[in-house]
């Protein structure tokens, strides 16, 4: 199947294009020629636009967004009125070689998704690579980002955590994605829509678990922001019972299984010992391993050696 086509205004004509980048200034210390900029843009709050991130649009010759009626107010709003060019899920891949091509002319492009990082579950992410595979150079200008956001009101961001974006929208995949996930060791951080926000936590629920503490982030930086720290669990009743209003955009993280790291480390602590004693590594210099590198007391060392080999190893190292 053929990809949409755009619709007429979705962007300029290539030759007004041209015309058009030929003759916008480059007003802005911070653009050089033939770079590809990706500028964040607010989440809800304009008032997160930064200086540089606006100044870089001002400057470059043509923005890539995702959908020019979203974009044009926002930067309407802060006097901006470089010309837009669509480049959206439908022509990424096409669109990108017209940007490669302006690149190579010497022409400075920014890139913006409708709302926050480009290429964080946005278009961006196949322009990008096309554009560092034709030899070019591709500059980030940050910003606002609803996970980064989200896991640094949760409580969780000093643990490792695993960005999965949006699930599957079909139930059946979607479960299919939860059990996968179940295993990994670390805090799982979910895109939703607002109208499947509500299945989305039953899975998870019945998948990963009802007691999994779980933040829920609402409508970030805007009026009605909310962040919500609960289970899973009640994170379901609270959205089944309107506590927590179906509406707006959501981040859901899941905090990691608290027994998922223990269990990982005392398999990999067996798994070694076993290989040590496979190699004819004596109990006693086992047990002072376990000591030195792994950190263990001498006497739960010397307990996990001697399981394995079932020789005993001489008391002076048994002693704490």
């Amino acid at each position: 199947m053929n990809d949409p086509q755009p619709t007429e205004g979705d962007f300029l004509p290539m030759d007004e294009y041209d015309e058009a980048i030929d003759h916008a200034p480059m007003t802005t210390r911070w653009v050089s020629p033939g770079v590809l900029y990706l500028v964040a843009t607010p989440i809800g709050n304009r008032a997160d636009f930064s200086q540089r991130a606006q100044a870089v649009l001002s400057g470059v010759d043509a923005i890539a967004c995702e959908d020019t009626r979203h974009a044009r107010p926002l930067l309407t709003h802060f006097g901006i009125h470089t010309p837009l060019w669509a480049v959206h899920q439908h022509n990424e891949a096409a669109q990108a070689q017209h940007i490669i091509a302006a690149l190579q002319a010497g022409k400075a492009i920014a890139v913006i998704s409708d709302a926050g990082t480009p290429g964080i579950s946005d278009p961006g992410s196949r322009l990008v690579r096309a554009v560092a595979a034709a030899g070019l150079v591709v500059s980030p200008v940050p910003g606002a980002s609803a996970v980064i956001s989200a896991l640094s009101a949760s409580g969780f961001g000093d643990q490792p955590f695993w960005f999965e974006g949006f699930l599957p929208s079909k139930v059946a995949a979607r479960r299919v994605r939860l059990q996968t996930l179940q295993s990994v060791a670390a805090t799982l951080a979910f895109y939703e829509a607002p109208h499947r926000i509500g299945e989305m936590l039953q899975d998870a629920c019945a998948i990963l678990g009802a007691e999994r503490p779980v933040v829920i982030g609402r409508e970030l930086t805007k009026r009605f922001e909310s962040i919500v720290h609960t289970t899973l669990a009640d994170a379901c009743a609270a959205i089944e019972s309107g506590r927590i209003p179906a509406r707006g955009e959501f981040v859901v993280l899941v905090a990691a299984e608290s027994s998922s790291e223990p269990a990982r480390e005392a398999v990999a602590v067996d798994r070694l010992l076993t290989v040590l004693h496979e190699e004819g590594v004596s109990a006693r210099s086992m047990a002072r391993v376990l000591v030195e590198v792994a950190g263990f007391r001498r006497n739960e060392a010397y307990a996990r050696a001697q399981a394995v080999t079932g020789k005993a190893i001489p008391s002076p190292l048994a002693q704490d």
